[in-house]
């Protein structure tokens, strides 16, 4: 199902559980036409959540770079996502979704208005995508940095651009994309960060401040690291990725995937991917 298909949902707002595709923003909400939203996206499968205290934490962090104000506490966050986690059947596979946004703007209509902060915690049945393999192009649009938009929140107002390089890139038969940072060296994906391996030692780019350093991606490296693998946080370009003997995804929705495709070179999932998917799901399973 895709992951903005309608689906089993239950969402917590304004003192009450709400089931169905509840309609929150209005046209006059400052979110809607202005985009002072941030929201975070944690996991739920087979009966777990990891690490979804750092997510709901990441989103109120999110929430003060907006100039919003942040009134959930992670302890409540984390109560409403085990009271929510009942309603549905214990294996199925959700997507957890707080989320803060401004009602009202502020002086002159741009600048929200903090005291009009509002939340949600959406809950819905988004199955886990299997482990197929995606193809990958360089995409031509470009991360921004912090100068030109809030790059350190996870802010809904960044995805457009994403979402104009990943239809760039289905345009050309591909299904997502690798984005550079204004520099040219490479970010992340269209949708996740990305790692590749050359000679058994797994590199992915550097947190710069060009894309976030994903909850899910700490979570890789560290587990990479623990089980012995050289992992390198560094510098990358486009070419690096072009001759690396694997690449790879994390993030959020997915978790860990391989790329089976970089432009017109075909790739298998290899071992350092395996490893990583492996350790991911042995923690996940803790």
């Amino acid at each position: 199902m895709a992951a903005n298909g309608w689906s089993k949902t239950w969402t917590f707002y304004d003192g009450d559980w709400h089931q169905g595709n509840l309609p929150i923003l209005g046209v006059r909400s400052h979110a809607t036409w202005l985009g002072s939203s941030v929201f975070d996206g944690g996991r739920a499968f087979e009966g777990v959540t990891p690490d979804i205290d750092l997510h709901c934490a990441r989103v109120n962090d999110s929430a003060k770079k907006l100039f919003l104000k942040p009134t959930v506490s992670l302890d409540t966050w984390l109560g409403l996502v085990a009271d929510g986690l009942k309603r549905f059947d214990a294996k199925a596979e959700l997507y957890i979704r707080p989320m803060y946004w401004a009602e009202h703007g502020g002086p002159f209509a741009v600048p929200p208005d903090p005291e009009s902060t509002r939340w949600c915690l959406s809950l819905y049945e988004a199955p886990m995508p299997q482990p197929a393999g995606i193809s990958v192009t360089l995409s031509p649009f470009r991360r921004p940095t912090l100068e030109c938009m809030p790059v350190d929140a996870k802010a809904g107002c960044l995805y457009p651009n994403n979402a104009r390089a990943l239809f760039e890139a289905k345009s050309r038969g591909f299904d997502n994309c690798i984005v550079c940072d204004m520099l040219g060296n490479v970010a992340e994906l269209g949708t996740a960060n990305i790692f590749c391996a050359k000679q058994g030692v797994v590199y992915t780019p550097a947190p710069n401040g060009t894309f976030l350093n994903g909850i899910t991606r700490q979570r890789v490296i560290a587990l990479l690291r623990e089980a012995g693998v050289t992992v390198h946080e560094t510098t990358l370009r486009y070419a690096d990725f072009e001759s690396a003997d694997e690449i790879f995804s994390s993030g959020n929705y997915i978790k860990v995937m391989p790329v089976i495709r970089i432009g017109e070179r075909s790739l298998q999932p290899g071992p350092m991917y395996r490893k990583a998917r492996e350790l991911y799901w042995q923690f996940a399973h803790s």
